[in-house]
């Protein structure tokens, strides 16, 4: 079992939430690479450097909803993307899985925070152009899933 830790670039100010989002996506990223236990990864991610400084609150709440909804949402993001889930790199597919949950789940985000937030994750961790696939995948699903907000937006 390997344990792969994440790095972002220390440089940047992050709001609580941002850093939440940043712990959920090493935490996912270690599900997905390893399939270990959520709750072992909570427990070791908590003890982190900088954890402190997250919105704990939203970190569960992306870390175990990502994972206990990841069926439903890898269903909703497949029909958007031009290849198996299973071959997208696990930070973009790690991504998804959060910003779909986020559009989803927590309506009270715009829409446009929750893509702009994945599109920084995936700028931090992601490869050159992952960005740019996860923006076009959850504007897509946000489409579909916000469907009333989106229209409003672009009026």
């Amino acid at each position: 079992m390997t344990n792969k830790t994440l790095h972002a670039n220390p440089s940047k100010s992050r709001s609580p939430r941002h850093r939440a989002r940043e712990f959920a996506l090493q935490g996912l990223y270690q599900w997905l690479l390893n399939n270990e236990d959520v709750n072992a990864i909570e427990a070791n991610i908590r003890e982190a450097h900088g954890f402190n400084k997250a919105d704990k609150d939203h970190f569960d709440a992306l870390l175990y909803g990502a994972i206990n909804d990841a069926v439903p949402l890898r269903v909703e993001i497949a029909l958007l993307v031009d290849r198996s889930i299973n071959e997208l790199s696990p930070i973009e597919h790690a991504v998804l899985l959060i910003g779909a949950y986020e559009l989803k789940n927590h309506l009270e985000i715009p829409y446009r925070v929750v893509i702009n937030e994945a599109v920084e994750l995936a700028k931090s961790f992601g490869g050159i152009d992952g960005h740019k696939y996860v923006n076009g995948v959850l504007d897509k699903l946000a489409g579909k899933m916000r469907e009333t907000e989106v229209q409003a937006a672009r009026k």
